[in-house]
C-alpha cells in the first residue's frame, strides 16, 4: 500500500492541529501538523495513569516533540526517528510536523476516550 500526505483520510482538524490517519496491515500511519504549541495530557485523562497507552514509532519532518513520562521527558527534532513506548503524555509545539505508526488495535482501545477528552478541549 502507499499514499501521499494529501490523500490520507482527515482524523481531525481542529484549531490546534490537524490528523490525517489510515489503517495498513494491522498499523494506524498518521501525520500530524500542528498550529497551536499544546500539552497533550488532558487528552488522556482517564486512561490508565492518565497516559497514553499505545506505542509510537515515527519521524519528525518539522519542528519539537516533547514526550514526558513518569521518571523523565524525551526531546525529538526535525529529522529525529523515534520509539515511544506506553505510558506517556505529549507536548506539542506550533510548527511540528510527524509521521507516526502505532498498532490500529491499541489505538482503537483508547480512541473513545481521546476523542471525549479532545471534544472537552475544544469546549463540546
Amino acid at each position: 500500500m502507499k499514499s501521499s500526505i494529501e490523500d490520507l483520510p482527515v482524523v481531525y482538524d481542529i484549531p490546534q492541529g490537524l490528523s490525517q490517519a489510515e489503517h495498513w496491515g494491522g498499523m494506524t500511519v498518521s501525520a500530524t501538523k500542528i498550529r497551536h504549541s499544546f500539552d497533550g495530557a488532558p487528552l488522556f485523562k482517564g486512561l490508565p495513569d492518565d497516559q497514553c497507552q499505545v506505542p509510537h514509532w515515527g519521524y519528525v519532518i518539522k519542528g519539537k516533540y516533547r514526550i514526558k513520562f513518569a521518571d523523565h521527558e524525551e526531546e525529538y527534532n526535525a529529522g529525529d526517528l523515534y520509539y515511544i513506548p506506553p505510558g506517556h503524555t505529549p507536548i506539542v509545539e506550533e510548527g511540528l510536523e510527524y509521521i507516526e505508526f502505532s498498532p490500529t488495535d491499541k489505538v482503537s482501545e483508547q480512541a473513545e476516550v481521546v476523542g471525549q477528552n479532545m471534544q472537552a478541549m475544544q469546549g463540546g
